[in-house]
C-alpha cells in the first residue's frame, strides 16, 4: 500500500487521515526528546528514574507548602516501604535530601530536598525549562486553553485501561 507523500508514514496510524496522523506523530516525536533528555539528566546528575521522580516531587510540594512523608513518596513512586527506605538512604548519602522528625506526628518522618539538591536541578534543567516556557509565553491565550485541552483529553485516553 503506498502512501500519499505529504502523509506522514506511521505504523499505528496508517487508515488515519493525515493531519491527524500528525498530529500523533508530532506528539510521539516530542515524547521520544523528552524521553532523551530524561536520560540525559539521570546521567549529568548520576541518578536513576525514581531519584529524579523524588526530587520532582520534593520541589512541587515544597512550592506548594505541603509536608511529604515516605509513605505518600512511595505512593506516587508505587514502590515498597523497603524500596522507599534505600531511595531515601541514598538521596540523603548524596546530599539531596534531608530527614527531620514530623512535629505532628513523632512516629514519622518529613523529607525535603536540600539546597544542594535544589541548586544542582535548577543547573541541570533550568535552561531547558526556560526554553520552554519561551515557547508557552508565545502563545495567545486561545493557543493555550486548546493545547492544555488537547493534552487534557490524551491524558484521560490514556489513562484508561482496556479490558
Amino acid at each position: 500500500m503506498s502512501m500519499p507523500s505529504d502523509r506522514p508514514a506511521s505504523y499505528w496510524y496508517a487508515d488515519d487521515d493525515a493531519r491527524s496522523t500528525s498530529v500523533m506523530e508530532a506528539m510521539r516525536s516530542y515524547r521520544a526528546a523528552e524521553v532523551a533528555m530524561r536520560r540525559r539528566t539521570q546521567q549529568s546528575m548520576d541518578m536513576g528514574e525514581n531519584e529524579l521522580l523524588v526530587l520532582r516531587f520534593l520541589a512541587r510540594a515544597h512550592q506548594q507548602g505541603e509536608k511529604v512523608t515516605p509513605v505518600a513518596l512511595s505512593r506516587y513512586l508505587g514502590i515498597t516501604s523497603a524500596s522507599t527506605t534505600a531511595l531515601l538512604d541514598r538521596l540523603e548519602k548524596s546530599g539531596h535530601l534531608t530527614r527531620m522528625p514530623n512535629p505532628d506526628d513523632r512516629r514519622s518522618i518529613l523529607i525535603s530536598s536540600s539546597e544542594k539538591s535544589d541548586t544542582e536541578v535548577r543547573h541541570t534543567l533550568g535552561a531547558m525549562h526556560e526554553r520552554m516556557m519561551a515557547v508557552v509565553r508565545s502563545m495567545d491565550e486561545n493557543d493555550r486553553a486548546t493545547v492544555i485541552g488537547f493534552l487534557d483529553a490524551m491524558r484521560h485516553a490514556v489513562d484508561e485501561i482496556d479490558a
